[in-house]
């Protein structure tokens, strides 16, 4: 069994600094882990029900017709449906390891402190800003597969991977134009969307080359460059967000106005929490657990452009 120990993992004096990518924007639009979300009692949870319209067409009855009736039709309803997923960080950390927070590693000048105060404290903080980390990626990319058996596991559908066909335009392994961003906003536009608060989500190469496509060169001679974060367009206003976890080759127009996190309680424990696990030996362990997954309303309010060049 794996744990934390004193040799392994030293304690150091100076500024405790988080090095690596630690940005989760697309969750903490849509509330983060703490701030409301939905509630689900059950693993699996609906999005919508859907139903749609025929094509408008314009009607050719006659007096006869009118008095003999019309053939009787019927609009049929689909659910689209979504599940929650199992995040879960485990830690272990020996007794001696707790004990010796005064040993330093490293270069250790006058007056130098160890801005660690608890190991267990510490490890549950960044435990918890890993399953953050990872529920970010998982709502941005994850690909749904609902558990059929406990060997199977239960994951969440991300944005991408539930913006409908008609929704989606295909690059090609070409760099982004205006006129592919024009072409997923009208198929939006001609699928019903609302475009209530529609944001698009991009890597920072997508992002920049966005900024090209729409920016342009103040006339400054002390200033330079463009920064694009709104762009004005004939279907709608849209803002741009630099998402690091969005895989680079695909950018998502997501109406953040109709997502959620979806949480399935553990009863008696809360959505996402810590407990303390027993331990045969001399350390400490417990486990961070939570069921959460996405809820992303009518798929057709979300479009998005793949296939697109990373060099």
């Amino acid at each position: 069994m794996a744990y934390e120990d004193s040799w392994a993992y030293p304690n150091y004096v100076g500024e405790l600094f988080q090095i690596g990518q630690k940005k989760t924007p697309f969750l903490n639009m849509i509330g983060g882990l703490s701030n409301g979300g939905q509630i689900s009692e059950s693993f699996e949870f609906p999005m919508i029900q859907s139903w749609e319209l025929d094509a408008g067409a314009q009607p050719a009855i006659t007096e006869a017709d009118s008095v003999t009736g019309q053939t009787e039709t019927a609009y049929s309803r689909a659910q689209t449906k979504n599940t929650v997923q199992i995040f879960q960080e485990a830690i272990n950390i020996s007794y001696k390891k707790q004990s010796t927070m005064g040993n330093l590693s490293g270069l250790n000048l006058a007056g130098g402190t160890n801005p660690v105060a608890t190991e267990k404290d510490f490890q549950i903080m960044a435990h918890l800003k890993q399953i953050a980390k990872d529920v970010d990626y998982t709502f941005l990319n994850g690909v749904q597969q609902f558990s059929t058996g406990t060997a199977v596991a239960a994951k969440t559908g991300g944005i991408a991977s539930l913006v409908p066909a008609g929704n989606k335009v295909n690059a090609a392994t070409t760099d982004i134009t205006k006129a592919m961003i024009d072409s997923m906003l009208r198929q939006m536009a001609d699928n019903g969307a609302a475009f209530t608060t529609p944001v698009l989500l991009c890597s920072m190469l997508q992002k920049q080359r966005i900024s090209d496509i729409y920016g342009y060169a103040p006339t400054d001679r002390n200033v330079g460059g463009v920064n694009i974060n709104m762009i004005e367009s004939d279907a709608t206003e849209f803002g741009i967000v630099w998402c690091p976890q969005l895989v680079s080759s695909t950018v998502v127009m997501a109406d953040v106005a109709y997502c959620s996190p979806v949480f399935c309680p553990v009863p008696g424990k809360g959505v996402l929490f810590y407990e303390d696990k027993s331990k045969p030996g001399a350390s400490e362990g417990g486990q961070i657990y939570g069921q959460i997954g996405l809820n992303v309303g009518d798929v057709n309010n979300h479009g998005m452009i793949y296939g697109l060049s990373t060099t």
